[in-house]
C-alpha cells in the first residue's frame, strides 16, 4: 500500500512557505525537513508572494471604511449639536421676552 494522503493547516503551509521565502535553506531541505514534495513547497511560496499585495490593500480599505464611518458619526453629532443649540437659543430669547409678572 502507498502512503496516505496527508492534510496540512493553513498555519502549517504559511510557515513552510515562510521559510522558503526566507532563502536561508535550499527548498529539497525544507521539503525534507517537513516531508513535503518541493514542487508543492514552491505552489505554497507563490501563492503567498501574490497574495501579499492583497493583503495590504485590503487593510487599507478596512482603514478607509473605519475612517468614513468616523467621519459620518462626528457630523452626525455635529448636526445634532447645532440643531439642540439652535433650539435652546429659542427658548432662551422667548424666556427673556416674557413680561414679569409683579406681585
Amino acid at each position: 500500500m502507498g502512503r496516505t494522503r496527508r492534510t496540512f493547516s493553513a498555519q502549517q503551509k504559511t510557515q513552510i512557505a515562510l521559510e522558503a521565502l526566507r532563502e536561508r535553506q535550499t527548498l529539497s531541505e525544507i521539503a525534507q525537513k517537513h516531508e513535503v514534495h518541493p514542487s508543492q513547497i514552491t505552489a505554497w511560496k507563490k501563492l503567498a508572494t501574490e497574495g501579499l499585495p492583497t493583503l495590504f490593500e485590503q487593510a487599507r480599505k478596512d482603514d478607509t471604511n473605519l475612517q468614513e464611518e468616523k467621519i459620518a458619526l462626528l457630523y452626525q453629532q455635529i448636526g445634532q449639536l447645532q440643531f439642540e443649540l439652535d433650539w435652546l437659543k429659542k427658548k432662551n430669547s422667548q424666556v427673556l421676552t416674557w413680561p414679569i409678572c409683579a406681585r
